[in-house]
């Protein structure tokens, strides 16, 4: 942590010397601090804040799913798969951009993205692949932080029910129009991770103190289905590196990326098991029919108070979803390098709207990230990363040039090969596969009883007036 520090410092002296030319006299002193980030300080505190947001909410259930050992076990499986490939992708955006550099070519108005990546290093059937997940992927994680801020504040005011907060908050997160790119977000992402800090141990806290409701019981695993819809969820946790490319543009020094999404895992891992278990050690069963971890504690102004920091958390998580999405948009309608940011705020504002849509559509919080998780963010931020992998440096002369070579811990070519193909196999059989069977069979049993646009996804019953 204190090197990460050290380097962060060092990086925005250097940032800052480099933009001086952008950014001079007053604007360089608070503007700078504040609004444009580009360290390995910066790029650590995107990758945490965006990993975990309203899935720590969602674990205690997975739990209830799965059982506590496979919880901790999956949780720590996933979590290192997933920081082996946002290292790949990390190591194939800096191959993209060294052999575009090469060419000369200039990248200070145009933001390099994922699909981009696989078009100039494989090719455009690979960027037609890309483009779909990535973009359909982004869409549904806009998609669950909406959900996500209605089912939140309904446990702080009920007067309203779920739907309606959906549409007041679809107008808040439309605000995030007017953040022009992931070097913006420095002072938002850093309050986002403690926010949710805060809350996991609040999560913790909160349900030690509580204890265990009379008659706990702790059943899980006893379906199938349940198990692996629990599973998925976990891989959708540990899969938030989809705007991996897009932090790595806005950093200073993008190859020293590699490595920070691990660390960022490391200290993600202390916010979820802990509050898992203890969630789950407190209620057992009952978070079967609860997937917010919220609706089984006591009020308190402790709730009240991480439910609201939850909810300004998932707002940002839903610019980090977003904002590779207004950037695509920009691209197709001509207006990614207008430097204007009213005119490209009102190009944006078109992408929020079917994400608004969609969250009304289903409101099912908890086995929508499930479905997700199985069925997209299997594609986009594990196999796809592990074949492009494979495929960009499949001859002897693009090992021998590439820009960054496999840490020699794995094994180097051949170890990143097997490891590679290990979890393209992994995750297809089980997460996609079994995965994707279980998670549908639950959200279709979700529409099944509550039904399309359903006014408040599992709200308690109505309490008679005496």
């Amino acid at each position: 942590m204190k090197q990460i520090l050290k380097m962060s410092i060092k990086e925005t002296e250097e940032g800052i010397m480099e933009n001086e030319v952008e950014e001079r006299g007053d604007d360089l002193s608070m503007k700078s601090f504040l609004w444009h980030g580009g360290s390995v300080y910066d790029a650590w505190f995107s990758c945490a804040s965006n990993q975990v947001a309203q899935v720590l909410l969602t674990l205690p259930y997975s739990f209830s799913q799965m059982g506590m050992a496979s919880g901790v076990i999956l949780q720590i499986f996933y979590g290192f798969m997933g920081s082996w490939t946002a290292y790949l992708i990390s190591v194939l955006y800096v191959e993209y951009r060294s052999r575009k550099e090469k060419q000369n070519v200039n990248f200070n108005n145009h933001v390099i993205q994922w699909f981009e990546v696989l078009d100039g290093l494989l090719g455009p059937y690979w960027k037609a692949i890309g483009l779909t997940f990535n973009c359909t992927f982004l869409l549904f994680g806009s998609v669950i932080q909406l959900i996500a801020c209605a089912s939140n504040i309904y446990y702080i005011n009920d007067k309203l029910d779920k739907r309606t907060w959906t549409y007041i908050f679809g107008a808040c997160c439309a605000t995030t129009v007017f953040i022009p790119s992931f070097h913006n977000y420095r002072i938002w992402s850093f309050l986002g991770l403690g926010m949710t800090t805060y809350t996991a141990w609040y999560l913790t806290i909160a349900a030690l103190v509580h204890g265990q409701v009379e008659g706990v019981t702790h059943s899980g695993p006893t379906k199938l289905v349940l198990y692996f819809t629990g599973a998925t969820n976990i891989l959708y946790t540990f899969g938030g590196h989809a705007v991996t490319v897009e932090i790595m543009h806005a950093m200073w020094k993008p190859r020293k990326f590699k490595y920070i999404y691990l660390m960022a895992t490391l200290y993600v891992f202390t916010l979820t098991i802990p509050s898992a278990i203890s969630v789950y050690w407190a209620f057992g069963d009952q978070l079967l029919t609860h997937a917010n971890a919220f609706s089984l504690l006591p009020n308190s102004l402790w709730r009240d108070a991480a439910v609201i920091l939850m909810l300004i958390h998932q707002f940002i998580t839903f610019g980090y979803a977003c904002t590779p999405l207004y950037f695509v948009w920009e691209k197709v309608v001509g207006m990614h390098e207008t430097n204007s940011i009213l005119i490209r705020a009102v190009t944006r504002l078109p992408v929020v709207i079917p994400i608004w849509f969609l969250a009304i559509i289903f409101p099912f919080f908890g086995p929508i990230n499930s479905a997700v998780g199985a069925l997209l963010v299997t594609f986009t931020v594990y196999i796809i990363p592990s074949l492009a992998h494979i495929l960009t440096y499949r001859s002897a002369y693009s090992r021998q040039n590439a820009a960054e070579k496999p840490p020699a811990l794995i094994g180097g070519w051949r170890g990143a090969y097997v490891v590679n193909v290990l979890v393209v196999v992994w995750v297809l059989v089980v997460g996609f596969g079994l995965g994707g069977w279980a998670s549908m069979t639950n959200f279709i049993k979700q529409v099944d009883t509550f039904g399309l646009f359903a006014k408040c996804y599992q709200c308690p019953p109505p309490q008679p007036h005496h």
